[in-house]
């Protein structure tokens, strides 16, 4: 009678990588690509092979490799997108080939030279929501090498995946200096008191806009078009749409930047209560933190009338938001308001 046999499981980083536009590469001319494809490959294997990582498996243009160790995974990625980035720049446009990399940590099953598990089907889940030339990689990751490694990291929020029964927390892998040591647009848990703070800090803003966008729609005859209707990646809605930026935080420091962004997050979930309005989610909102983007070129990616922007200053106990509120296809200043508080004395009344 044959002997069972016992199954292996074990902690793995899991690399999955495949190649964007890897079909219309081998419509175009399928020699030069299988010899671009062999060539990438073998250089990728070798960086693996140097990471302590083991390719199980290459079928097509994907590359399923394991690593012991999350933070030999995420070097490793690095090293491979930097490495086709300079072999890229040698080739034609049309001829580049870019890969798609993303990485989770996850209880495997090895079943001899093969690895089975929902690891492997998230790695290959993430792989699919990074840039070409880009790594994403799972909360397990980010959390294992955060600390180890000169890297910046962007949350792109939960994503549903196929098969997995879960919503995957993913990040963006930023390899900038100017990147290192940030995680940009991680929502923090927000204490009690403070939830409360922001929601009576937001209201204030919320009045304003709702006061103004009426006026805009009733009673203010609509001047020269700013931004295209056209030009807007979605259908404008049949209702007052809005998109709020994270409002700049002019202290500096991180503490202020945390209650800037609640504010933010507070106005947003508060005009998303209200059914007359399309409001556009955070995580649409904040991948524009930080980055100089002019509000016409705002509400035409979004799909948005209105922008609301503001700032956040805060000196010892007192605190100013600024806030404005801009009809981004008539190019009006709708409404613009300053509020100077006593932070201390905000945070004791919210927590009554």
């Amino acid at each position: 009678m044959p002997t069972k046999q016992k199954t292996i499981r074990k902690l793995r980083a899991i690399l999955s990588a495949d190649v964007k536009g890897y079909s219309l590469l081998m419509a175009d001319n399928e020699l030069a690509t299988i010899a671009t494809l062999k060539s990438y490959r073998q250089k990728m294997t070798f960086l693996i092979q140097q990471h302590q990582g083991r390719v199980v498996d290459s079928p097509g243009d994907n590359i399923l490799a394991e690593f012991a160790s999350a933070v030999d995974a995420v070097k490793c990625a690095v090293k491979i997108q930097e490495e086709l980035k300079e072999r890229n720049a040698e080739l034609s446009e049309g001829r580049k080939m870019q890969f798609r990399i993303g990485i989770n940590i996850g209880d495997v099953v090895q079943d001899a030279d093969r690895i089975y598990g929902d690891g492997v089907n998230v790695a290959a889940r993430i792989e699919g929501l990074a840039e070409p030339g880009g790594i994403c990689i799972s909360r397990g990751v980010c959390d294992h090498v955060k600390k180890k490694l000169e890297l910046g990291f962007e949350y792109l929020g939960e994503h549903a995946v196929k098969n997995i029964s879960e919503p995957v927390r993913v990040y963006k892998v930023l390899t900038s200096p100017e990147a290192v040591g940030r995680i940009i647009g991680e929502r923090k848990a927000i204490p009690k008191h403070r939830r409360k703070f922001f929601f009576a800090a937001s209201v204030m803003v919320i009045l304003g806009i709702t006061a103004a966008i009426l006026w805009n729609l009733y009673f203010r005859p609509p001047p020269i078009e700013v931004a295209s209707v056209e030009k807007m990646a979605y259908p404008l809605p049949d209702k007052p749409s809005i998109a709020v930026l994270p409002f700049d935080n002019l202290s500096g420091s991180p503490e202020d930047e945390f209650i800037a962004d609640g504010i933010s997050e507070s106005i947003i979930t508060a005009l998303s209560k209200t059914p007359s309005m399309f409001v556009i989610a955070r995580n649409s909102t904040f991948t524009y933190k930080d980055k100089p983007t002019k509000v016409q070129k705002i509400a035409e990616d979004l799909g948005v009338q209105y922008v609301l922007e503001g700032s956040l200053q805060k000196s010892k106990d007192q605190l100013r938001i600024n806030a404005q509120l801009i009809d981004a296809i008539n190019g009006n200043h709708l409404w613009a308001e300053k509020y100077d508080r006593n932070l201390r004395f905000l945070v004791f009344t919210a927590s009554k």
